[in-house]
């Protein structure tokens, strides 16, 4: 075979690959449209290598046109990130073979929060078919690949699949071209690089507490703030934060003589600050570089005027 040959055999077993998932479409596929439509928080799309990179273009998708949806690597869950997920959210999983550790180590967090898992992966049998509220079978025959082991079918498959709800949520949501023009640019571009922090934070009812405070104390007002995180304050002025992540490290540590600790003990001193007037554009990237999910809001004189998170920058 030439090169050539070889490159359109690759594209013959990846389209033989998607029409094979026509039968597989059944009950699950419409369980998992349902449960879209009824979130009334964010579909939060998971998955680790390969299918994680698949889930980051779904999530994508799904934002451009009209669910809001975002990617969430399951490995930076286990450093705070749970903390951008609520009870009214949907989780996606996506795994070719529904067996990927650091997924499955993932899912008792969600179930214990009691947010739908819609499964994705290529094996109606595996653990994360069995934990999902439905699993979407996204199996090939085999991969493009000539050693049959490279993701090549199996990734486009569950691009694919992805793309089919991303497209029956359209459907059902009657999406129109000026909708899909509202979510793109340059419209959209330039209201981004024009909207600052004061435009879109959070200032009122934000967790707000003394160093001092018991953690146990502190734990439920965090919770009440539903940011993932509280400010420490000394005369009006920041002192420190912390976050969900800074109190599951710490019970962890600590365990039963965690609740005779305080805030000061865990709380990050320096926590990153913008001014009103800094642009989204570059909030983003600073959460992109720190690896962070919310920022704080501070005047020339360091008092909180509010809370900028991940949801926020989402115009």
């Amino acid at each position: 075979m030439t090169t050539r040959e070889y490159g359109i055999q690759a594209i013959k077993d990846e389209a033989e690959a998607l029409l094979d998932l026509i039968p597989k479409m059944d009950k699950n596929f419409d369980t998992a449209v349902n449960l879209i439509l009824q979130c009334k928080g964010k579909v939060v799309v998971t998955g680790v290598g390969k299918s994680g990179h698949i889930g980051a273009k779904i999530a994508a998708t799904f934002s451009s046109t009209g669910t809001p949806s975002f990617f969430i690597n399951p490995l930076d869950v286990y450093h705070g990130d749970l903390g951008v997920m609520t009870h009214d959210d949907v989780v996606i999983a996506i795994s070719n073979s529904g067996q990927t550790d650091e997924l499955l180590r993932f899912i008792p967090m969600v179930l214990h929060m009691e947010i739908p898992i819609i499964g994705m992966s290529g094996n109606p049998r595996s653990l994360l078919a069995k934990y999902s509220t439905c699993h979407l079978n996204v199996g090939v025959k085999k991969e493009a690949c000539p050693l049959n082991l490279a993701p090549t079918s199996s990734t486009t498959a569950a691009l694919a699949m992805g793309d089919a709800l991303a497209i029956a949520l359209m459907q059902e949501r009657d999406f129109r071209p000026q909708d899909f023009a509202h979510f793109h640019p340059g419209g959209e571009l330039g209201k981004r690089l024009l909207t600052t922090a004061q435009d879109v934070m959070r200032s009122n009812d934000l967790p707000v507490f003394p160093p001092e405070t018991r953690l146990g104390t502190a734990i439920m007002l965090v919770s009440e703030g539903k940011l993932g995180l509280g400010v420490a304050e000394v005369d009006g002025k920041i002192n420190g934060l912390i976050t969900d992540g800074d109190i599951r490290r710490a019970i962890e540590r600590w365990q039963a003589d965690f609740f005779n600790h305080t805030v000061s003990d865990i709380m990050t001193r320096t926590p990153k600050t913008v001014k009103p007037e800094t642009k989204i554009t570059e909030i983003q990237n600073i959460m992109q570089q720190y690896k962070i999910h919310s920022v704080l809001v501070v005047s020339n004189d360091n008092k909180l005027l509010g809370v900028v998170d991940h949801y926020s920058c989402m115009i």
